[in-house]
């Protein structure tokens, strides 16, 4: 087994994870604004 080196991992599967992880709490907090504001439009 080789010696562990610092900052010599590749993490491109984690940050691509990473990414979508963030953008579906985005589209989510999108698309509730999005319903909040129409029911307050409408007084539903």
């Amino acid at each position: 087994m080789s010696d562990h080196e610092h900052g010599k991992m590749d993490i491109t599967e984690q940050e691509k994870t990473f990414e979508g992880f963030i953008k579906f709490w985005i589209y989510l907090f999108a698309a509730s604004a999005a319903v909040l504001i129409f029911l307050a439009l409408f007084n539903s």
